[in-house]
């Protein structure tokens, strides 16, 4: 069951789970083991120029520097060889623990089982569809919010905007299992009020820099007036995007209407605030993830449970943005850092 709730101005969906929302407005946990001494922990991420990638590992920096930890970060630089090698470099460095940042576990199932045998706790964000605790690939708990409660909801986002006229591209990467069910469900939701996909596009999030433009082009070419509406599964490719849409003399308001089901990247922020070429982004709680996944290896390194804790997302519109003043991160105004301190002992 879920409710839609606000939070800072911004539409946010949250899950109803068992955890008690406390009046503070927390709804995470507030039991756990206190905080294990001098671990030394690796962060493997997928590809640091990906905003939530960044997002989530600064927040892992801040809870480490809480609970009193070392941290390395590895990163794989959008590539599958570049992800195997960093994974290989976290093995060499026996670390007490890993965190898979930002990548399939699926992909890279041979080097994570050499985790496994090795006996390191792993903590993963985005590493499949499985959400919590025990998630495949020997992953303790998986972070992330409900990625069909996202996908949802930025397609909801683009019906009310557009009607049923609606003519949705939508962006996916093949790559990750995440990312076809994500797109799956843009596709289900806008056809089940009566939009219309026109197409289908699978392209690697690694080369968007090279690919959006020239895609872009071509989309308009083919689609012309009827492309309304632009939906992806994550916000990097929309960072390529504008530039083609200027070169063809449509204005933001005019061109294709962008909108992110994640990850609520800085530079996603400000593309809404300025209107540059996206509208929306459906975002989550990148800090607070990173501060969650510190807690989720904090327990699966003293052999306690996984907490089951599920982040709640947020819809970004111009409207919230305005009531946030400068900010370009959704951080929700809740007490999670000193929930977390408090369960630490620190």
């Amino acid at each position: 069951m879920k409710k839609r709730t606000f939070v800072a101005g911004l539409l946010a969906t949250t899950m109803l789970t068992s955890l008690p929302v406390l009046a503070d407005g927390w709804d995470g946990p507030t039991t756990g083991p206190a905080g294990a001494d001098g671990k030394s922990i690796v962060v493997v991420a997928g590809d640091l120029k990906n905003g939530g990638i960044l997002g989530v590992t600064n927040g892992v920096e801040e809870a480490a520097a809480k609970i009193g930890w070392d941290v390395r970060v590895l990163d794989g630089a959008g590539s599958i060889q570049g992800r195997t090698a960093a994974i290989g470099q976290a093995l060499a460095l026996k670390a007490d623990g890993i965190i898979i940042n930002g990548f399939d576990a699926v992909e890279q199932q041979a080097a994570l089982e050499g985790v496994v045998a090795s006996d390191i706790p792993m903590v993963a964000w985005h590493s499949g569809p499985k959400i919590g605790c025990d998630a495949p690939g020997g992953i303790f708990s998986n972070v992330s919010t409900d990625a069909m409660t996202v996908s949802e909801v930025a397609a909801e986002w683009a019906i009310d905007d557009g009607g049923k006229d609606i003519g949705v591209v939508i962006f996916t990467d093949s790559t990750y299992q995440i990312a076809i069910d994500k797109a799956d469900r843009l596709k289900e939701t806008v056809e089940a009020a009566g939009g219309k996909v026109l197409e289908y596009v699978d392209t690697p999030i690694a080369d968007t820099s090279t690919r959006m433009g020239p895609l872009t082009t071509s989309l308009l070419q083919k689609y012309g007036d009827s492309w309304t509406h632009a939906l992806a599964i994550n916000d990097l490719y929309f960072d390529f995007m504008g530039p083609s849409l200027a070169a063809a003399g449509l204005s933001p308001d005019a061109g294709p209407k962008a909108g992110s089901a994640g990850d609520g990247s800085e530079a996603a922020f400000q593309r809404i605030r300025s209107n540059g070429y996206q509208a929306i982004t459906v975002a989550e709680p990148l800090n607070l993830q990173g501060w969650q996944l510190v807690d989720e290896l904090n327990r699966a390194i003293q052999g306690e449970p996984c907490s089951g804790y599920i982040t709640s997302p947020a819809l970004v519109t111009p409207e919230g943005l305005a009531k946030l003043g400068d900010s370009n991160a959704f951080d929700p105004d809740i007490p999670y850092r000193d929930a977390y301190a408090t369960i630490w002992g620190k």
